[in-house]
């Protein structure tokens, strides 16, 4: 099983990987799965019949999460048995070899259950418990970024040519695009004064974050995301895309971490500055 030459990015052909074959065919799985995941949520968005259940804390679930999740665990199940899987709707699987896979089937449930198209499907490779490449697919807009270590990070929407994605260059967070998913998250953690500074702060503030907002990050769009709650599912494949594409991903300590339970991904340039407001 290979990739079509239209969907294989023109990875930098400098890193070290690229002469691992053990890494090099995971990189290579890890766009077949995102993909055949991201489109099967297709069958179900914007259905008159779909229907979503409340999970214990309160986000919702539907048949396509569930469905888009259990596409990526057969696939790693059948080529690679022998790796730790994460995902969001089912049980952690754990493995014997030091490669590690996380997977948001539906990153943005709320928006797909909305008929919103700014949802996407997000799937990390791990090399020895740490992310090492990343992809966000908006299988609505059949738009995709993707990145791993030391090759760059590439985006691409449809049949377009691949594009090598790059962050923006504000340097003023005056001038900058400030995304977050949804506002009263910051309340949860008694922090609505981190949203209303960089709201104030900021040039442009704008919702339906999730990974489409980081798709805007590593893409220039947007200069910064931030998330004041996260699991490892919702920002494991966005580290990679962020900082392949120039800007830097952390936690509200500042520390490259995704399993802290929150995130900032910006351009870099306004990442002290977005650390000083948060200011933990």
């Amino acid at each position: 099983m290979s990739l079509q030459p239209a969907f294989n990015p023109p990875w930098k052909d400098d890193a070290d990987w690229q002469n691992d074959p053990e890494v090099a065919k995971r990189v290579e799985h890890l766009m077949m799965m995102v993909s055949k995941a991201g489109s099967h949520t297709l069958k179900y968005f914007q259905s008159e019949n779909l229907r979503f259940e409340s999970k214990k804390d309160d986000s919702p679930v539907t048949i396509a999460d569930r469905e888009a999740e259990q596409i990526v665990r057969e696939h790693v199940g059948q080529f690679f048995a022998d790796d730790t899987m994460e995902g969001e709707e089912f049980d952690d699987r754990q493995g014997n070899s030091r490669f590690g896979w996380i997977v948001d089937p539906i990153d943005g449930t709320r928006s797909f259950i909305s008929g919103v198209p700014l949802y996407s499907t997000l799937l990390a490779l791990l090399v020895d418990g740490e992310p090492f490449a990343g992809a966000i697919y908006i299988p609505a807009l059949d738009e995709i970024v993707v990145a791993a270590k030391g090759a760059g990070a590439w985006t691409r929407k449809g049949d377009e040519t691949w594009k090598q994605a790059k962050v923006s260059s504000r340097d003023h967070l005056s001038d900058a695009v400030f995304v977050v998913s949804q506002v009263d998250l910051f309340d949860e953690i008694s922090r609505r004064d981190v949203y209303s500074s960089l709201e104030k702060e900021c040039s442009i503030t704008r919702s339906w974050g999730d990974g489409y907002g980081y798709l805007l990050v590593a893409t220039g769009r947007a200069d910064l995301m931030i998330d004041p709650l996260a699991n490892a599912w919702d920002i494991a494949a966005i580290s990679p895309v962020i900082e392949e594409a120039g800007g830097r991903f952390t936690d509200w300590n500042g520390k490259p971490t995704v399993r802290s339970g929150n995130g900032i991904g910006s351009n870099g340039v306004l990442h002290e500055k977005v650390l000083k407001v948060v200011g933990v």
